[in-house]
């Protein structure tokens, strides 16, 4: 099989669109742990629940979730059909594969959130900020990817 198997000007159209979409990923989780923070602070805090950010925040965590998986799947193919070596980029692949892990692990962990002490809320809360470390550090990579 000779690589590329697509055309080298749409695979530079593609490595841009997917910076893009995984960049505009990163920043709704950045959004969306500002709901969280949110409802953290009301809770710690014994003020009244913010319901509209609740409401949000647990609407919207699945979808970025799949969000956030769609892109990691989506630069996974692009590389295939650009090199044929899901290893090109490792540093990048290695952390996206670290934060899809990261976020199904945090979704697990949400559906057994119960109460307003649990110990499950402390860990969502820790493995969402581990999960917003890891996307600016993989913006970082990604950048370096596309220059």
């Amino acid at each position: 099989m000779q690589f590329p198997l697509i055309s080298k000007e749409l695979i530079a159209i593609f490595k841009l669109v997917h910076g893009a979409f995984n960049f505009s990923v990163a920043l709704l989780f950045f959004y969306h742990a500002r709901n969280g923070l949110l409802i953290r602070r009301a809770r710690t805090n014994k003020i009244p629940l913010p319901f509209q950010a609740i409401k949000r925040h647990r609407r919207m965590g699945p979808v970025l979730a799949l969000l956030g998986a769609g892109g990691f799947s989506a630069g996974l193919l692009l590389v295939l059909l650009d090199t044929g070596n899901i290893f090109q980029h490792s540093p990048h692949l290695f952390v996206g594969t670290a934060i899809v892990s990261l976020l199904f692990i945090t979704y697990r962990v949400s559906r057994k959130i119960a109460g307003p002490a649990s110990r499950e809320r402390d860990l969502h809360y820790r493995l969402g900020l581990a999960i917003l470390g890891l996307y600016l550090v993989n913006v970082v990579l990604g950048i370096g990817v596309l220059l």
